[in-house]
């Protein structure tokens, strides 16, 4: 991909620069941060690698590469995804991992920022080795992770399946251990998962979006009944944001676009019918490319469809200064991590179009996740109607947070975020002081 001068592809320098550039607005203030905290946020407190073996269907082993970052310790636990995928790399997981203290703040959720994962292709794995893979990674990482220390939970690629193996682990290493099955979050429901989570990050984006509209300040989008929506990603958050915006809001979903392509239908698309089309045995390419023989569409011509909302829900770095000129959506709810650039970010901002950061829009999943903690800490199960409630007062109060400093700063909502976020941390720190 072609870097523009100015332009920062690069996820992890990325999220650096955005975070240097809350500190200086901060530090214009007459409470600027000391050179030495900057740093000490800055940087991950552990980066690990480890390389182990796995038997293969075909009786082959064949060696992996897995790591765990976690970023800071200025709350505990740590919490973060586990991600499976080709191109993951120890910058990628560091900057996700960066990306998940500053969530956690800005959602003001007791917990530190962590992420890991495997470089592999789980499309290309069989059930079986999938699991295999999944109980040796957890055995790896077993003396970083405990419901008090470090807690992961799905990402692209893993599910409850996976959290279920390495729940499973962990009790086996450490039998008797209380609250075990705090260790992970996401897992299925019979195993102390949480109601409600799988939808977690979508709907609590819908929370973000809904009180934005509801305030006039989405570029001229003042209802969502009827609002057109085009959604790039159509996985697990792809999916139910697209159900739920087209359910529950009588949204318009005309445009869905996942690896492979993208479809368009002005006439409107119904997510279940294009999630029963891309599962079907029949689809041997398992895309949304073909539904009721609509054309294909490339990645750029989906991004810039005229639409009312535009969803970024899929990997890092989609939207560049190559797409961000011709957008013509009036916001974008930023579902998936690091999705925008920051010269897009710039080009978007000139352009009038209302940017829902990530850091704030796609904090709905940790937050469930943070419910699912404190359920099997405590024993309990709440009901789904009890979940959504909660989610929803959560996601309110950290639009409201990040609004104020956004009004305070005369700042765009992404480096208000930033700035709550950076705040909060420093205020802990000195609450709690630097040992010894």
């Amino acid at each position: 991909m072609k870097k523009e001068v100015g332009e920062e592809l690069d996820y992890l320098k990325r999220t650096r620069l955005w975070f240097m550039n809350a500190v200086e607005r901060i530090n214009e203030g007459d409470k600027p941060l000391e050179k030495g905290l900057v740093q000490f946020l800055l940087n991950p407190f552990r980066q690990v690698i480890v390389k182990f073996p796995v038997y293969m269907d075909n009786g082959l082993l064949k060696v992996f590469t897995g790591y765990m970052v976690q970023h800071s310790n200025v709350y505990e636990p740590t919490k973060g995804g586990i991600r499976y995928a080709p191109d993951l790399s120890l910058d990628l997981v560091t900057a996700l991992a960066f990306d998940m203290t500053l969530k956690c703040s800005v959602a003001n959720l007791p917990y530190g920022g962590s992420k890991g994962g495997v470089v592999c292709d789980p499309r290309e794995m069989s059930r079986a080795e999938l699991d295999r893979l999944t109980r040796r990674y957890a055995y790896e990482i077993l003396p970083l992770i405990g419901p008090d220390s470090n807690v992961p939970a799905p990402d692209l690629g893993t599910g409850s399946r996976e959290m279920g193996i390495i729940y499973d682990t962990y009790a086996m290493f450490n039998p008797g251990a209380p609250y075990a099955s705090a260790v992970v979050t996401g897992k299925p429901l019979s195993l102390g998962g949480s109601e409600g989570r799988m939808e977690a990050t979508a709907r609590g984006g819908t929370h973000i979006l809904e009180e934005a509209v509801g305030k006039r300040q989405t570029n001229g989008l003042n209802s969502l009944e009827g609002a057109t929506v085009v959604v790039q990603g159509f996985g697990k958050v792809g999916f139910n944001i697209a159900d739920i915006l087209y359910k529950e809001y009588g949204c318009k979903i005309i445009g869905i676009a996942d690896s492979k392509g993208g479809i368009y239908s002005p006439k409107g698309l119904v997510p279940n019918d294009v999630l029963d089309f891309k599962n079907s045995e029949k689809n041997t390419g398992n895309s949304v490319v073909g539904y009721k023989g609509l054309e294909k569409l490339s990645q750029e011509q989906i991004l810039t469809r005229s639409c009312d909302l535009l969803v970024p829900a899929a990997y890092e770095t989609q939207i560049t200064s190559k797409f961000a000129k011709d957008i013509k959506a009036k916001a974008i709810l930023e579902l998936a991590n690091g999705s925008t650039t920051d010269l897009a970010d710039k080009i978007l901002l000139s352009k009038g179009v209302y940017v829902l950061p990530d850091i704030l829009s796609n904090t709905g999943g940790v937050t469930v996740s943070y419910f699912e903690w404190l359920q099997n800490k405590a024993g309990e199960r709440w009901e789904l109607e009890e979940v959504n409630k909660k989610l929803r007062k959560r996601m309110t109060n950290s639009y409201e947070n990040v609004l104020e400093v956004a009004e305070d700063y005369e700042a765009p909502l992404r480096e208000a975020a930033h700035i709550f976020a950076i705040s909060r941390l420093a205020q802990v720190i000195s609450d709690r002081g630097i040992f010894p």
